[in-house]
């Protein structure tokens, strides 16, 4: 089983989501950003360290919001663990993406998503319309 992690990354009821660049696997597919979790590591080291890798983030990894199975083409397991993150006045600077929006949580359902994160917006909307919205 490929444990993969992925962040419902908030900033003033939105939701961050990140589109894979040409010449990636899953080319223009939008997904939470994340990535695979490595022997040794924990869900939150993990996310951390992707999200630093892939946006120049520093993040607070919060609760767990869902886990969606699916298996990869290759027929490999695959679970793709999705946690609400914090990065106060974020500003990512996109690695492995081309393109990258702040959505409200109605609006999730209109982009092309990953398989894999489908199952996880359902989650996602709701505790994003369960939280105070951020003042900052």
């Amino acid at each position: 089983m490929i444990r993969v992690v992925c962040a419902a990354l908030t900033d003033r009821g939105r939701v961050f989501a990140a589109r894979r660049a040409p010449g990636r696997a899953l080319a223009g597919a939008w997904e939470f950003p994340g990535g695979k979790v490595e022997p040794g590591e924990s869900d939150q080291e993990a996310l951390a360290r992707e999200l630093r890798e892939e946006l120049g983030l520093e993040v607070a990894v919060g609760p767990c919001l869902g886990a969606s199975h699916h298996q990869l083409p290759s027929g490999a397991p695959l679970v793709l663990v999705c946690y609400a993150c914090e990065a106060p006045n974020a500003a990512p600077t996109l690695v492995d993406h081309d393109a990258a929006v702040w959505l409200a949580p109605d609006a999730l359902p209109e982009l092309p998503w990953a398989e894999a994160d489908r199952p996880l917006l359902a989650p996602v909307a709701a505790w994003l319309k369960n939280h105070p919205i951020d003042a900052r």
